[in-house]
């Protein structure tokens, strides 16, 4: 028995610093004002590299167990080391690795983190194995008798076969009475907004940056009560929208939550925080079924991941002291 299952990618994540980065004004996106550039055939010096497992569906199945829930991990890796390695470091954590599908027909995910000290990174994604799962390949009829009613699947962003089966994951949740968390990718928001708002009827927690909020809605992200009462109106469930350093707004359709990031936090490196604040929130929310105590300890996992290089060595365990954050609540 599982208390809760995660969807999503499994990455190996190369992490690199090269000694000099320029970083240019460019203004052709409202929500990007700096861009990353390399001169052409050049040949870049790198003073540090290193290399940490990633993902979404993995870096939030890292601190469910850490957490103490019974965790599992679907998904797909290539039939290759850096598939064979991540599948090895989620056994170390205790997680459940009986979903995982290996395949030769793609490598596994990887990206190429480019780190700029700290400040921000650039992602070179290659979407490779996890793109391969599709409807078919998931286990429903074994999850559904290890996943009893009241507990819990969280859908990490979605692409490929996996994206096109996320209303047929939601709704077998939903049929079997199984709380569905979803963090959705821009491929899964692009789909018809018929179809979205079908699926977001049925998720109890929706998790979505500035971003991917306003790609969603149509509003642009700094008119967040309008953001909310369009999202309101199509996701039942409590909507989270994270804001990086700006910190995170919560609503449960009546009241808003704000909370900021503490002053002092440090700022090593960025990957993997979007997922350990949510993995954070939800972990205590299943706990305690409160907003602002789940704010506290999604915030707190998140700057002990900020803490440390790559997405799962700064996350807290059951057990880890933090310190709080102010929650300020407010009418809708």
């Amino acid at each position: 028995m599982f208390d809760i299952i995660t969807f999503g990618s499994a990455t190996q994540d190369i992490i690199v610093r090269p000694k000099k980065l320029t970083v240019l004004k460019y203004n052709k996106y409202s929500s990007l004002k700096e861009e990353v550039c390399f001169p052409v055939g050049s040949k870049i010096e790198v003073e540090d590299m290193k290399f940490y497992s990633g993902g979404g569906g993995t870096n939030t199945a890292a601190t469910f167990a850490l957490q103490g829930f019974k965790t599992a991990f679907c998904g797909t890796v290539g039939n290759d080391l850096s598939g064979k390695e991540i599948i090895n470091e989620l056994k170390q954590l205790k997680i459940n690795v009986g979903f995982i599908l290996e395949t030769d027909k793609k490598l596994t995910n990887h990206s190429i983190v480019i780190s700029d000290s700290g400040k921000d990174r650039t992602i070179l994604t290659y979407r490779g194995a996890s793109e391969l799962m599709g409807k078919n390949d998931i286990p429903f009829n074994k999850i559904k008798t290890c996943l009893p009613a009241g507990r819990w699947i969280y859908l990490a962003p979605l692409s490929g076969l996996l994206c096109e089966a996320f209303e047929y994951i939601v709704d077998f949740a939903n049929k079997n009475k199984i709380k569905i968390a979803v963090n959705p990718s821009i491929a899964q928001l692009s789909l018809p907004k018929e179809k979205l708002e079908r699926i977001f009827n049925k998720v109890d927690i929706l998790i979505l940056n500035q971003e991917e909020a306003s790609f969603l809605t149509k509003i642009s992200f700094e008119n967040e009560n309008e953001i909310f009462k369009k999202v309101d109106q199509i996701c039942s469930g409590i909507v989270v929208m994270t804001k990086g350093g700006d910190g995170v707004v919560v609503s449960d359709g009546k009241d808003l939550y704000r909370a900021k990031p503490l002053p002092e936090r440090k700022v090593v490196d960025t990957t993997g925080a979007g997922d350990s604040f949510a993995s954070g929130f939800i972990s205590d929310f299943i706990r305690h079924n409160d907003i602002e105590k789940a704010i506290q300890l999604g915030m707190a996992n998140s700057t002990s991941c900020l803490g440390e290089f790559g997405a799962k060595n700064g996350l807290l365990n059951k057990n880890s002291q933090f310190k709080r954050v102010q929650v300020i609540k407010e009418k809708l």
